[in-house]
């Protein structure tokens, strides 16, 4: 169905005909290209959901997406005509996260070598540097990424796959990424979907983070906070970070600090991703 600005009388009546399957329509509108139905909705959350979902998935064939909001103590239905888009290419995907592999495998060289650029293509740190920074960080954020995919695909919201971001390792960001997003395809339809889908990519990062965080704090060690030149950058407090060091770390000396491993570095992005 091809529609560019309003539809016809009788594309009106049917999609009437389709909304009024799953709810009862009292009214209907249409400004700016947009269709409205005022609705009468289930009280029950679950089953106002299912009748949702089925409805969206039915009006899809002719490329509308519903949005369902609630304005002036009513319900109304939105219809959005939504012309499908040519999906980008896989390979962008795969090239992306190819090339944000190299950069954050360099910038993990780049602190096995002390801040050394000479040091840094040693085939021992940039083996350390895909091993113990890159591989625990892009998991960490792929995953992130993931969770929000597979929520969207759960709710029938088609959305892309994750593109890494990367960047060149550099002294002022040493992550060798500005991490990584997905594309939505389409609206996000109601609240419940907008929660779910927002909430899944934080909690799955968050569930790979923590063990990255507590291997990665045991490789680290306790230093002289003395020894630590002026202008080091240090990261910024964070209680479950500061709780695993009281945990691991009990007998820790007056005047000393914990000198991050790449790893623990790692999680801790990912906490804060």
């Amino acid at each position: 169905m091809e529609w560019e600005s309003y539809p016809s009388d009788e594309t009106l009546e049917m999609l009437r005909g389709i909304v009024t399957k799953y709810f009862n329509v009292y009214d209907a509108s249409q400004q700016d290209g947009v269709i409205a139905f005022h609705v009468d909705i289930p009280s029950d959350e679950e089953i106002l959901h299912e009748k949702f979902n089925i409805l969206r998935q039915e009006l899809k064939k002719y490329n509308f997406i519903p949005l369902i909001r609630k304005r002036a103590g009513e319900y109304l239905i939105f219809l959005v005509y939504h012309r499908k888009k040519k999906e980008k290419p896989i390979w962008i995907n795969l090239l992306l996260l190819i090339t944000t592999l190299a950069t954050t495998t360099l910038s993990g060289a780049l602190m096995f070598s002390d801040g050394s650029w000479q040091r840094m293509l040693a085939i021992k740190n940039i083996s350390q540097g895909f091993i113990f920074f890159s591989f625990p960080l892009l998991s960490i954020l792929g995953i992130h990424e993931m969770g929000h995919f597979y929520a969207s695909k759960k709710h029938g919201v088609a959305a892309s796959l994750p593109f890494f971001i990367p960047i060149p390792p550099n002294n002022m960001l040493p992550l060798g990424t500005m991490g990584a997003v997905i594309s939505m395809r389409e609206p996000i339809p109601d609240r419940k979907s907008l929660l779910d889908i927002g909430i899944a990519g934080p909690l799955a990062g968050f569930i790979v983070a923590i063990p990255v965080l507590i291997i990665g704090l045991y490789l680290s060690n306790p230093i002289s906070s003395s020894s630590i030149p002026k202008g080091t950058p240090s990261l910024g407090p964070n209680l479950l970070i500061l709780a695993l060091i009281k945990i691991m770390f009990p007998h820790l000396p007056h005047g000393y600090t914990i000198n991050l491993h790449p790893t623990a570095f790692a999680g801790w992005v990912g906490l804060n991703a």
